[in-house]
């Protein structure tokens, strides 16, 4: 589930009970607009949240790149090699036994972490600049 159907979720059972109160169309109105503007604070909290979180992994990543050792650097892209060698070899059936859904499931997190982490790289600086001009 998504964070943006969770906040939806959380909010579309409260603007209904305001369609069933027996008030004005303005004052519906006016409590709906109050709580479309707390909705979109919230999800401008969970933004700011999730870049400070990706931001933080970035630089994790960063500073194992940028290490003195050689094993430091280089040791999560040996990983995802050696995790992408054993998924083509179960792929083709050299293997003796097929890979377990955690290893499937490992290989698209780690992936998925080092391309977000490297993409993040580039994006979080331009996403903290526009949200600080607000």
């Amino acid at each position: 589930m998504s964070v943006w159907n969770f906040l939806t979720g959380l909010v579309k059972p409260v603007t209904d009970l305001v369609d069933e109160l027996h008030t004005s169309d303005e004052e519906r109105l006016t409590i709906k607009a109050k709580l479309f503007e707390m909705q979109s604070q919230l999800s401008l909290k969970i933004m700011e949240y999730e870049a400070r979180l990706l931001e933080a992994k970035t630089k994790v990543i960063t500073a194992e790149a940028q290490g003195q050792s050689w094993l430091q650097r280089t040791w999560r892209p040996i990983t995802m090699l050696t995790f992408l060698g054993l998924v083509v070899a179960d792929t083709f059936g050299l293997t003796e036994f097929r890979l377990a859904e955690e290893a499937w499931t490992l290989l698209q997190i780690g992936l998925g972490g080092y391309v977000v982490g490297r993409s993040a790289e580039k994006i979080i600086p331009k996403v903290t600049e526009v949200m600080s001009k607000d």
